[in-house]
């Protein structure tokens, strides 16, 4: 992939973004077309809310069916369907709590940890590829940006009002 390619905005030349702002819009794009296609290779394949559940999951691993619907702001029934599919595929287990048998937890199998690890990879090379099309001092620079907009936002996330 071609660095031309990487940035939305460079391939229009008709198309100047005005702003900062318009420009990270556009690059974002670009990188969430970037994440989702690496996803996509992977077997076997899921959907975005599935691949999102099982990230969850791992990550939250205390997370019952309930905790797990909350958290990706779906309902409880939905969820207990996306599990279904995900346990059906061999990716998830539901485990009944010990101290509270009428509570089910939710589990990552080895397969399914395989698959996250593939999908991480995938992204990963895909996103070294764009890094390898761009000059050591555009990586550079990509670095210092990106923590100046973490050390930035930090402030700002604290002080948004919090939606509904």
């Amino acid at each position: 992939m071609n660095a031309d390619r990487a940035v939305g905005f460079e391939q229009d030349p008709g198309h100047q973004p005005d702003t900062l702002a318009d420009q990270l819009l556009e690059t974002v794009e670009s990188l969430v077309m970037l994440w989702f296609a690496a996803a996509e290779d992977a077997t076997p394949r899921l959907s975005v809310r599935q691949l999102l559940a099982l990230q969850t999951v791992r990550r939250l691993p205390e997370l019952n069916l309930t905790a797990l619907a909350e958290h990706l702001g779906i309902a409880l029934s939905t969820a207990s369907r996306l599990c279904d599919r995900l346990e059906a595929a061999g990716l998830l287990r539901r485990t009944v709590q010990p101290h509270n048998r009428r509570e089910v937890q939710l589990v990552v199998t080895t397969q399914g940890r395989r698959l996250l690890s593939d999908v991480a990879e995938r992204r990963s090379l895909r996103l070294t590829g764009v890094f390898d099309a761009m000059a050591q001092g555009e990586r550079d620079s990509l670095r210092h940006g990106l923590l100046a907009f973490h050390r930035a936002r930090s402030p700002v996330r604290r002080r948004l009002p919090r939606d509904g």
